[in-house]
């Protein structure tokens, strides 16, 4: 009966659709799922960058590609980015057709080749961000996007949205033991799911950025979530 009185009173109290669900998963256990937020301002941006050239061959394009990446990975070191923090994130190798094709069985006409060769860039030092883009823009970077915030270190801003997460989990378990007239025991089992989300990427065009200053940026601030699902036993 103690089964049907918790039950009973769950669905009485209304929990409307996308809130976390609490049942009863076996006689004299409670389940219950928490959620905690912890706010932080990004102290690292991460973004992808690179050249696109195009020629007449494919050895042109890939030779004047090489030669552009190597000047704009240049700058980057020069603006204090370490080797460490560059990697490489595509390349690539493509005809390029005319642009007035009207069809027929002979095909679009290629025109030349085009390459393509990226790079992601991790910034720790944010009050650089703007002149590091700046430069990687004005040495030849024509292919800039994918700009995101992140934290060098989250473990403490993620205990707190953990802290969070586990007194929330606490206040609903006490509130549904207390409206179901039962008396609420020790914890029988925790288990985790961990979202690290910020502010969505901002697209980026190259041809949107001034050559004579840095580029304006605006950090935000990032918020890390954590979710957990806590098993309660119900007192005699």
């Amino acid at each position: 009966m103690r089964i049907f009185n918790v039950v009973a009173m769950v669905a009485a109290l209304g929990m409307g659709a996308g809130v976390p669900a609490l049942a009863l998963a076996d006689e004299g256990h409670i389940t219950v799922t928490g959620n905690g937020n912890a706010e932080a301002a990004p102290d690292m941006a991460s973004v992808s960058l690179g050249v696109v050239t195009e020629a007449a061959t494919a050895a042109e394009a890939m030779a004047a590609n090489s030669a552009a990446l190597t000047e704009v990975l240049a700058t980057l070191t020069g603006a204090g980015i370490e080797r460490r923090d560059i990697q490489s994130s595509g390349l690539s190798l493509s005809p390029a057709y005319e642009d007035n094709y009207q069809g027929g069985p002979e095909g679009p006409k290629v025109r030349g080749f085009i390459a393509q060769n990226n790079v992601t860039v991790r910034v720790r030092a944010l009050d650089s961000l703007g002149g590091v883009l700046d430069a990687a823009v004005g040495q030849g970077a024509n292919n800039l996007y994918g700009l995101t915030f992140g934290l060098q270190d989250p473990g403490p801003k993620m205990d707190d949205a953990r802290r969070d997460a586990v007194a929330d989990a606490r206040r609903k378990a006490e509130l549904y033991a207390l409206a179901a007239g039962v008396k609420l025991g020790e914890v029988i089992s925790i288990s985790e799911q961990v979202d690290y989300g910020g502010p969505i990427p901002q697209q980026m065009r190259a041809a949107s950025f001034a050559k004579d200053s840095g580029v304006p940026v605006a950090e935000g601030e990032l918020s890390l979530s954590a979710s957990v699902t806590v098993v309660y036993d119900l007192a005699d």
